[in-house]
This record gives C-alpha cells, structure tokens and sequence, in this order.
C-alpha cells in the first residue's frame, strides 16, 4: 500500500506526468470546490433592489408615514399618501402633527419584526415602490384603513375602499379636518371661513389648478378647506358655481 503521507507530495506532479487521470482529479476536485462555494452563497442571499418582483426583507427603519428604510434602501409604500412630517391636522378644535403621528403609529407597528416588500420599480426619486407586509398584513392597506394615509388615487385604486371605510368610522386623520398630502406639499394649509348665510357649497382650487365645487355631505366636503386669498369662494347652488367656471369633482 502506498505511504499516505507521499500523496500530497504527488498530487501537484499529476499534470507533469501528463496522465489525463490526474488532470481529471485536479479539474473534478476545483468544480467540487467551486459548487460548496456557490451552495454556501446561495443559502444565505436574499433577492435585493434592482430585481423588480423581487422581495426585499429585513427590519425598517421608519422615516416617515409612506417612506421606509431597509439596509440603506430607501422605499415608498405604493399606492397610499401618507401626511408629511411637519404636517399638521384638526380634530375637536385643535391641531396636532398628523404627519408624525402616522410615522409612529407605522414604527409601532412593525416594531422590530422583519417585514417583506415586493418590489415594484422605482418612482422618480430613485426610491424602490414596494407593497411591505408583516406576516400576512399588508402594511400599506393598514395604514389606509387606520387613517393615517390615503389612497394615492393617482397612481393606483386599490386602497380606495380601505379609505372609504376609515372615512366611515372616522379613523385617524379622519376624525378631524386636514389637507390631503398631495395637496399639503403644494402649500396648501389649514386655512378656512366661514360660509355666507346658506351658501355652503366650497370652491376649491386644487394643485392642479383646476377649480372644483363640494356639495355639503359629499366625501371632500368637510376636508376641503377655503382659502380667498388663492381664488376659492363660497357658492349657493350649483349653477351658480357652474357659471363661475368650477366643476363637480369626478
């Protein structure tokens, strides 16, 4: 029997002697090496940004009502609005930050729990578009349906009936008075009058600049806010507000 302490000796002079044995050996025990190694990477890597579909999985570090941040990857929670930071909303005659109690109420939730968000693309701040879950809840919808975001109707419906029912049973922002998001960003703010005698109809303004009447007990009525020195005003009938070049909303 061969002295085993010799093989090592050998093994690096099999392609010398040029025995296609040997360089088989060689090349079969780099492939084996080469295979544990790439076994070994895969059990440990998670599909990341970049890889649209892909699940994006950790714990996230909240930085606003919509806006997470996973391993230094900033993502936006599609399809819903969450009120800003700074924004400020009004419940029982007194304001309160809306904006941060949306944010608080999100870091609550999740905790230190790790959460999964499939990406969607990007949106054009270079943030990853994510649907989050936790577990099986899905974050956005449940921020939608606590009153602490809104269905960002622009981009997608499928949280509307979330924010009809949170409108209903007067959850979150909803309990009050406040500027949807979209509009909060575009300088509006929570500035109102008082109607003139019966004439309660709003005329709006929105950021779009597209002037839009409320009927009192329409679903913006409450939240639409009338600010004169922008060119929104007080209407008693729809004629009169159609006459005016304002429209019914859509």
């Amino acid at each position: 029997m061969p002295d085993p302490s010799r093989l090592i000796d050998q093994e690096p002079r099999l392609s010398q002697a040029g025995g296609m044995a040997g360089k088989e050996y060689a090349l079969g025990r780099i492939v084996l090496v080469g295979t544990l190694f790439i076994a070994a990477v895969a059990a440990v890597w998670v599909p990341w940004a970049g890889s649209e579909g892909a699940d994006l999985v950790g714990r996230a570090s909240v930085i606003d009502g919509d806006t997470i941040e996973i391993r230094g990857e900033r993502i936006r929670l599609h399809g819903i609005d969450a009120p800003e930071s700074q924004q400020r909303c009004e419940a029982d005659g007194n304001t309160w930050r809306c904006g941060q109690q949306a944010a608080l109420a999100l870091a609550d939730k999740i905790g230190t729990a790790n959460i999964v968000c499939n990406d969607l693309g990007m949106d054009r701040y270079n943030r990853t578009l994510a649907v989050c879950r936790l577990g099986d809840l899905d974050l956005n919808g449940w921020l939608v349906a606590e009153g602490w975001a809104l269905a960002y109707r622009h981009y997608s419906t499928e949280y509307v009936p979330r924010e009809d029912a949170a409108r209903v049973a007067r959850n979150g922002m909803w309990h009050g008075r406040f500027v949807p998001p979209w509009d909060w960003r575009r300088g509006t703010r929570l500035v109102d009058t008082e109607p003139p005698g019966d004439c309660a109809i709003k005329g709006n303004i929105n950021g779009d600049g597209e002037r839009i009447y409320h009927l009192p007990g329409s679903r913006w009525h409450d939240q639409t806010l009338i600010s004169p020195d922008r060119g929104e005003r007080w209407f008693c009938s729809e004629a009169e507000a159609r006459k005016a070049g304002w429209r019914a909303p859509r």
